[in-house]
């Protein structure tokens, strides 16, 4: 079997993910790379044995000789360079979220549809251990049928990965209730066997927009993402813009009516996200969300409080970056590019895990006032829940 030729556009915090699909001789090898910074573009360019490596990724789609992309630029640009990749025929892996806007997002979904290009949209936690773990308890009754998904996200680096570049810019991101919660609401989705219809939500820049930001053109901070500050209050060098909200909270109601929860804060001591699943016969909650963490099923009772359970289920030990989920990700994308068919990741799933986060932006934004998700056309989630196969 020969190698599939990949090309990388965007080598910036995902680059991991491109070096996950460059196995040379073992199915998969990134032939040509692309980044729209010089310097970014040289000093990542020695981690491949890429034949191209170029500033602009329309002479990457020229290219004959590349099977597939990954597209790993800045969410504002995703709608504009996956729908060219799409149109020059080439496989699209387009990280999450898929767009900052439930219209690009659909004109994405229109692009493969009209092409007939394969479409994947990376939310790689479908591949994390902790989620599949839960989602196998669900699908095997262990807490009935799930009734209610409460999901609390501490961000401790939060600061740094998201108030420091772009992220921190509602142009480039919608806000961080789209941009991070994107994976935790598809992951509710997932769980929940259902898409959220209508959302209402509340949150504020509670934090850091009162911290010092560099000026308009200068760069990040040397030592950026490997040296961090403490408390939150003490750091320093922002980005220049800071219009997004650092603590969020959103209710939403499913089209098969599960009701669920997110709640986002960026100040957290801690990093980890923290499921309680609800059904008509127990509950489940993870402790950690790594390999070798527990996620613990309460479904006897009633009781008052107790800190055992009646069935703990270790998450299983993984390789790789997000506890084995990259190279687990970029394992499904090849196959589906070899082969087609259904994948666990779903690029009907990916626009209503930004739909839902556009749409409570949109009601955090408004007071808190309800909005209701946009449907998606029934032609379009047809083609894609069969497998884009036309």
């Amino acid at each position: 079997m020969e190698d599939l030729r990949i090309g990388v556009i965007g080598l910036g915090l995902r680059t991991n993910l491109g070096l996950a699909a460059h196995r040379p001789g073992r199915g998969s090898v990134v032939a040509a790379i692309c980044d729209s910074d010089p310097a970014v573009l040289k000093r990542q360019a020695g981690r491949f044995e890429a034949e191209l490596v170029t500033e602009n990724y329309r002479e990457l789609l020229d290219r004959k000789d590349l099977d597939a992309v990954v597209v790993m630029t800045p969410d504002d640009t995703h709608e504009t360079v996956a729908i060219d990749a799409l149109q020059a025929g080439k496989a699209v892996y387009l990280e999450k979220p898929m767009h900052i806007t439930v219209e690009g997002c659909d004109n994405i979904l229109r692009a493969a549809k009209e092409t007939g290009t394969r479409l994947y949209v990376g939310h790689n936690m479908r591949h994390m251990g902790v989620v599949r773990t839960m989602r196998d308890i669900i699908q095997k009754g262990v807490i009935g049928e799930p009734k209610t998904v409460w999901v609390r996200h501490f961000v401790s680096y939060g600061g740094d990965y998201y108030f420091k570049d772009w992220h921190a810019d509602r142009t480039r991101t919608t806000g961080l209730l789209l941009q991070k919660a994107a994976h935790d609401l598809d992951v509710i989705h997932w769980l929940a066997g259902g898409y959220t219809q209508r959302v209402n939500a509340l949150g504020d820049l509670m934090l850091y927009g009162d911290l010092p930001r560099r000026e308009p053109g200068t760069p990040r901070p040397e030592g950026w993402l490997k040296e961090f500050e403490w408390p939150p209050t003490e750091r320093r060098n922002l980005n220049h813009v800071i219009d997004v909200e650092d603590v969020s909270v959103m209710n939403m109601r499913l089209d098969n009516g599960v009701i669920a929860a997110y709640q986002q804060c960026h100040f957290s001591p801690d990093y980890v996200r923290n499921y309680t699943v609800i059904g008509t016969e127990g509950r489940l909650e993870n402790f950690g969300d790594s390999p070798g963490d527990t996620v613990k099923v309460w479904n006897t009772g009633p009781t008052g409080y107790r800190d055992d359970c009646d069935i703990a289920y270790r998450v299983p030990e993984a390789q790789g970056g997000h506890g084995g989920a990259d190279p687990g990700i970029i394992g499904e994308f090849c196959r589906f590019v070899r082969e087609g068919g259904v994948t666990d990741t779903s690029p009907v799933a990916a626009r209503m895990s930004v739909a839902a986060g556009y749409m409570a932006t949109l009601s955090l934004r408004d007071g808190g006032m309800p909005y209701d998700v946009p449907p998606l056309d029934p032609e379009l989630i047809a083609y894609f829940d069969n497998g884009q196969a036309g």
